[in-house]
């Protein structure tokens, strides 16, 4: 029986090891973003920092901070080819978010949150820059803008009124087209201005 338990624990031995080191945990040294796979620098329990090709999902890409935790996968249990197949950096997650929210998020405070009751929150600490040959935005009730300024470089172009506090761009364009003055010494009134405000 001692002999089946050696022979045993023989050949089952380096397959054990093996499995043991299928799975670790790991904190980022070093991230090399310059290749089509992005490669992490590792550093695992009683191991020397080592090599891993990381994998993200399909149009999604990051650049993790020295410091965050890692899920590293040795191919067949070799330690000589690692793969990083999480990394997580909770330093800087965003935490209490309600069940079936999305966040993606930046170590510098930058966010965009999919809330519950379908709200999309954006917050940039210092811009939010879109490019593109056409922006549309299909809201069914308002467009609100909270802010001191609005610029535009080129030509605003609106189908239906214009107001601010007082009245309407159409109301202006009638009180000027019909205005008069009274004459200089007293005479009647002027005639309308000879060219109307289109």
């Amino acid at each position: 029986m001692a002999d089946q338990q050696r022979m045993l624990s023989r050949v089952m031995g380096p397959v054990w090891r093996r499995l043991r080191l299928l799975l670790s945990r790991g904190v980022l040294a070093i991230v090399n973003d310059a290749n089509k796979l992005q490669s992490v620098q590792v550093q695992m329990l009683g191991d020397q920092p080592a090599w891993a090709e990381r994998f993200q999902q399909y149009g999604f890409s990051s650049h993790p901070l020295p410091g965050a935790e890692a899920i590293v996968a040795s191919i067949s249990g070799a330690r000589a080819h690692l793969v990083a197949l999480s990394v997580d950096d909770r330093r800087h997650r965003k935490a209490g978010m309600a069940a079936g929210e999305v966040c993606l998020y930046t170590d510098e405070g930058d966010i965009l949150h999919f809330k519950r009751g379908r709200l999309i929150s954006v917050i940039a600490g210092s811009k939010v820059e879109v490019t593109a040959p056409e922006a549309v935005f299909n809201c069914s009730t308002s467009v609100t803008l909270n802010t001191p300024k609005v610029i535009a470089t080129g030509d605003i172009e609106a189908a239906g009124e214009i107001r601010d506090g007082v009245g309407t761009m159409q109301a202006m364009r009638d009180t000027f087209n019909s205005h008069n003055h009274d004459e200089n010494g007293g005479g009647g009134p002027t005639n309308t201005p000879n060219q109307e405000m289109g």
